[in-house]
């Protein structure tokens, strides 16, 4: 601990500025105007009061170790700093731009100061390594002659192969889109992670043995029994992309997607990709349901694609600026946050909930009248376009937390409506097709503690096992998942297992 009494000299954080509104929406840039080593860096890691029990590292689920490497950092020790960052976790560039940091949340200082700015910190320590080039590749000091194959070039898909190359073993990458990073890639947008730090990853893992396998799907290029057969180990780590759905009248007309189906498409562009579904928000009156993170990163897409209105639907209330007591420290609270996308423009409406979908007038004339008994409003051909959503208020009554409001119903107008609440689990249709494991309840690939699945040599991890989660829970997951591959294929193991498979997340967040 550099400076004992830090805490008591700085109160306040100092977040990184970010571009101007007006600059950032005409491109698809970091809207960070600074990044990595800044003046006020020093200052405010010494901040971190090196707690007896650091409470932070209990919140991360990779277990950094967060009082040190803040310490370094306030000393100015990049390289050191590295190393005891990177012992713990394989991609803090990415951790450090799009976590929600559950560290920060359970930091000791935020009982009552705002917390250490451990995630611009981890950021700050990434980015001051390739800088000054310390990130090296770390390729095996010897191989074994096993071979595992991974499915799926998530966070998770990646910590797994890269743990397990290191670990002396051929492993295989298999991803079914044109490039390597999964959701990472294609699902967040560019002004949120710039895709160039995958690409410098990809590149760090091919020197270090890792291969790659683009452009094929496992279960229909190859399947899944095929691929079992081939390999001494199969890891699936596949992502939870079964989108929730939303069963409204009028849900097949024209207009209406799903969330990832459009951000793709969007992050294509900026990459001189074709699109998939060719969705844009370009002069349309946008309407986004669900908003969580990936609204808000429909509502940034859609203003830069020159959208003439975006209106993002809540069915929560506003989250309270202040801890509550139904969700104490050290664990996660959901409290109000503006991204960086809600200052760039468009409206939230909270606690409003979705009645129906609506189309023009002439395809409401088409509409039979058993349809428009039954609707509660408009059920329109699937040959219609939408124009519309009928929205109500909700509120706590009799009929529960969203109890809707008599009096509130009113239609907001919509050329595209994108649908944004959330997975249901893994598309595991030809795998259990192909080679049969067991899903759990929820629709998840079952695995025990050691992440194995019902079919001998076969794991999972990530969302295909844990459900829709965190980049740093997959990251976790991969690790340890890493682990218990390399167990068992050689009966033991060196490498860090920082959390079981059966272990969930305390809250959430959206």
């Amino acid at each position: 601990m550099a400076d004992p009494r830090g805490f008591l000299k700085v109160r306040t954080r100092r977040e990184p500025a970010e571009r101007p509104v007006e600059e950032r929406i005409r491109d698809w840039m970091d809207v960070h105007a600074e990044s990595g080593l800044q003046p006020w860096t020093r200052e405010q890691a010494s901040r971190c009061m090196d707690c007896g029990t650091p409470f932070c590292m209990t919140g991360c689920p990779l277990g950094n170790l967060i009082p040190e490497f803040n310490d370094l950092v306030y000393q100015g020790k990049w390289e050191d700093a590295y190393h005891r960052l990177s012992s713990t976790n394989n991609f803090p560039e990415v951790t450090g731009r799009i976590c929600p940091a559950l560290c920060e949340s359970a930091c000791v200082l935020g009982i009552h100061q705002p917390a250490t700015m451990i995630k611009n910190d981890e950021c700050t320590i990434i980015d001051q390594a390739w800088q000054l080039d310390y990130v090296k590749p770390m390729p095996p000091h010897r191989l074994t002659d096993m071979t595992v194959a991974v499915v799926g070039s998530g966070p998770a898909g990646l910590a797994c192969a890269q743990q397990l190359t290191r670990a002396g073993h051929t492993v295989v990458v298999y991803e079914r889109d044109d490039a390597i990073g999964g959701l990472m890639r294609y699902g967040i947008p560019n002004f949120k992670l710039d895709k160039r730090l995958i690409d410098r990853r990809v590149e760090q893992m091919e020197a270090e043995g890792t291969r790659f396998r683009t452009g094929v799907e496992v279960g229909k290029d190859i399947s899944w029994d095929e691929l079992r057969s081939r390999y001494d180990a199969v890891v699936v780590a596949i992502g939870s992309t079964v989108p929730r759905d939303m069963n409204l009248p009028g849900r097949d007309l024209d207009g209406i997607h799903f969330a990832m189906e459009y951000l793709p498409d969007a992050t294509r562009r900026v990459y001189g990709v074709a699109p998939v579904h060719d969705i844009t928000a370009e002069g349309k009156d946008v309407i986004v349901i669900g908003g969580g993170d990936t609204g808000s990163d429909c509502l940034g897409t859609a203003i830069r694609q020159g959208a003439r209105s975006v209106t993002v639907l809540q069915i929560m209330p506003k989250e309270p600026t202040e801890r509550p007591d139904d969700q104490p420290w050290p664990t996660y609270a959901r409290l109000y946050q503006r991204t960086s996308s809600m200052e760039e423009g468009g409206e939230y409406l909270y606690n409003t909930d979705s009645v129906n979908f609506i189309g023009s007038e002439e395809e409401q004339a088409r509409v039979t009248v058993e349809h428009a008994a039954t609707a509660a409003g408009f059920v329109a051909d699937e040959h219609g376009h939408v124009t519309g959503l009928k929205v109500v208020n909700v509120a706590p009554g009799e009929d529960g937390p969203f109890t809707r409001q008599p009096g509130t119903e009113r239609v907001l107008p919509a050329d595209l409506v994108l649908i944004s609440v959330g997975f249901l689990h893994p598309d595991t249709t030809t795998l259990v097709e192909q080679l049969p494991v067991e899903l759990d309840g929820r629709g998840n690939v079952a695995r025990d503690d050691s992440y194995a699945t019902s079919q001998d040599g076969v794991f999972a991890c990530g969302d295909a096992g844990r459900g829709q989660s965190l980049v740093v829970w997959a990251i976790a997951e991969g690790r340890s998942c890493a682990a218990a591959v390399d167990r068992y294929l050689t009966g033991d193991t060196e490498l860090p297992a920082p959390i079981a498979a059966s272990r969930r997340p305390m809250a959430l967040p959206r």
